[in-house]
């Protein structure tokens, strides 16, 4: 399992603020299924939420209607190929976990597994919307536990030191950037 340590719920939103990738894990029965997404987002500190479009024609949307749940995974640049892969193939076709040599352990709160290789992870519960879900194929959840890796994430802020693992960014064809430095300013 991951090293991580626990986010403060209040300060959940923080693990995805600044608009990583993320891969949706998600689980019903015996099925299990991972897809990458570049639109997500926080929603709300108390109780935090997140939003996440899950189109309707996949295999994690299928998993997600019938638990309710779902783990949102923020990848780090050593799992990017892996990242790209698990939004370019269909679940329906290749368990991506085997294939693409996906590692997991399991969640403490929700049956969707959680990847090893993220620096942060969101396990939520849907809060039902059928409109939007039907209409916009946006899904909202509750988070209900956050975790992060402590060399990335600490006291609820991302560390940008030198050598620190950092987020990613999916731009297109392919193309990622990784979170660059943070700077302050002050008024």
């Amino acid at each position: 399992m991951s090293n991580r340590l626990p986010v403060e719920l209040s300060k959940a939103y923080r693990l995805l603020n600044h608009g990583p990738t993320v891969l949706v894990t998600s689980a019903h029965g015996d099925a299990a299924n991972v897809m990458a997404a570049a639109w997500s987002m926080p929603l709300d500190f108390s109780p935090p939420k997140v939003a996440v479009v899950i189109d309707r024609t996949t295999r994690t949307r299928e998993l997600v209607e019938a638990s309710g749940e779902f783990a949102l995974n923020v990848p780090s640049r050593q799992i990017a190929l892996e990242t790209l892969a698990a939004g370019s193939a269909s679940g329906r076709d290749i368990d991506k976990f085997r294939e693409l040599g996906l590692v997991t352990f399991a969640s403490e709160n929700i049956g969707a597994p959680l990847v090893e290789g993220c620096l942060g992870w969101l396990e939520c519960r849907v809060i039902p919307e059928p409109h939007i879900q039907g209409t916009y194929d946006l899904f909202l959840g509750e988070v209900v536990a956050a975790w992060a890796d402590p060399d990335a994430f600490r006291d609820g802020h991302w560390r940008f030191e030198e050598g620190t693992p950092r987020s990613i960014h999916y731009i297109a064809g392919g193309n990622f950037f990784e979170t660059g430095g943070a700077f302050e300013v002050k008024k």
